[in-house]
């Protein structure tokens, strides 16, 4: 293993780690098919560890939802006292795993597999389920199961199928996320461009995997129709990313930010997989018609690995059209341009094989340094769907939340004390 001088000289690795892997997508299959552990009584979720009891009311319904989908229950009533009393619930991130909002994974949910084809590690999420009455939103009645049923055994097999028919044995995700940011993405709320761009690729193929008609006009329907179907891929893309940055144990790089409605986390490239929790900052939200901020939910899901990678936030002038979402006073260019420039004070690198166009080309930017963030006070900033408190309501607005301060202040004392070092080292 090579060991660096500096911190410095190891963030520098780990940033050229994150530039050149080649996350590819090269299959969807039963979870427990890559994490084994799942054939027990075993469900991950979203964030730092947590306790079924202490989880927010629809991570407890997305717990349920697998549980009845799990075949281990009949009804709520005995899936809630399976979950609370006889269910294994741990990280997805400690199982290579990542999942939006709650996050829930069990043993039979479909889940994409993305190989990063440079150091050969893999990971793991659940496929965007679409919007509306879904599992990651903690709705649990029996149309949520058959839709999973479905994209198991009718998306998912197509989808298997389609990836071993293209030229490498799967879809490269880096040419899609080069292309998709500039065409307006910044791959946490906006993935117009580049679920589009999936579709282009996969489209061609799964109308020759033999489907029967009713399927194939069901699977073109909904890959064609779900703009967020990237959204999830990207997470795992991330994960597969950060991973192998992870294997260099000598720098100051965040390599997961996580939430589980209760806490943030985030884990350090120098300390391994330790966690450094803090409490949630409270949710910048533009609701949708008919709720409010007493409605929401805080802060879920794993999907800040967008962001720990360089995407989200960060990429903010990439997508102006979401600050009109997300932004505040006028919301517009110039404010996603003033949030991209303050995001990248904290990183240590641009990644040059992602430029965006409307930011002088300059790349997308890669590797938060938690000294950074620490001297000058700056948080990551990450967009995010919101959800209701209750389960069962779904997604009720989108907006922005800073990453917690306490996370990072913890990290870097943890850090100065393994190595022996100041902050300013």
């Amino acid at each position: 293993m090579t060991t660096y001088d500096t911190i410095d000289e190891a963030n520098e690795a780990i940033a050229q780690k994150i530039i050149t892997a080649q996350p590819t997508l090269v299959d969807v299959v039963r979870a427990k098919t890559v994490i084994p552990e799942l054939e027990a009584r075993l469900i991950l979720h979203a964030g730092p560890p947590i306790a079924f009891d202490d989880m927010p009311d629809p991570v407890q319904g997305a717990a349920i939802g697998a549980a009845l989908f799990e075949g281990w229950a009949d009804d709520e009533e005995s899936a809630r006292r399976i979950c609370s009393e006889e269910v294994e619930f741990a990280p997805n991130n400690d199982y290579g795993a990542v999942g939006a909002m709650g996050g829930i994974l069990s043993a039979n949910l479909p889940v994409f597999v993305v190989e990063n084809r440079t150091d050969g590690n893999r990971a793991y999420t659940t496929m965007h389920e679409g919007e509306g009455k879904v599992l990651r939103f903690g709705v649990y009645d029996e149309s949520v199961g058959d839709h999973l049923v479905w994209m198991r055994d009718v998306l998912g097999t197509a989808l298997s199928k389609a990836l071993k028919m293209l030229p490498d044995g799967g879809l490269a995700v880096n040419p899609i996320l080069a292309q998709a940011v500039a065409m307006g993405d910044e791959f946490h709320v906006r993935n117009t461009a580049a679920s589009s761009l999936v579709f282009r690729e996969l489209g061609p193929k799964l109308i020759q995997v033999g489907l029967s008609q009713r399927d194939l006009e069901s699977v073109v329907d909904f890959v064609a129709g779900n703009i967020n179907f990237f959204l999830t891929l990207a997470m795992a893309s991330a994960k597969a990313t950060l991973d192998a940055a992870a294997t260099i144990q000598d720098g100051s790089i965040v390599t997961c930010l996580t939430r589980n409605g209760r806490e943030f986390a985030i884990r350090v490239s120098g300390l391994g997989d330790r966690w450094f929790t803090g409490p949630e900052d409270e949710l910048e939200t533009l609701f949708f018609p008919g709720f409010t901020e007493d409605d929401a939910c805080p802060d879920c899901g794993d999907s800040a690995i967008l962001e720990a990678y360089g995407l989200g936030g960060p990429v903010a002038v990439a997508a102006p059209s979401v600050q009109q979402m997300v932004g505040t006073g006028e919301g517009g260019f110039d404010e996603a341009l003033a949030t991209s420039e303050e995001q990248d004070e904290i990183m240590v690198a641009s990644n040059p094989n992602m430029p965006i166009p409307n930011w002088n080309f300059k790349g997308v930017p890669v590797g938060i340094d938690i000294r950074k963030v620490v001297a000058t006070g700056i948080a990551p900033l990450i967009t995010t769907a919101v959800m209701h408190k209750k389960a069962g309501i779904g997604m009720v607005g989108v907006g922005k939340v800073r990453a917690s301060m306490p996370c990072f202040t913890a990290a870097l004392e943890a850090l100065s004390e393994a190595r022996g070092l100041t902050p300013s080292s």
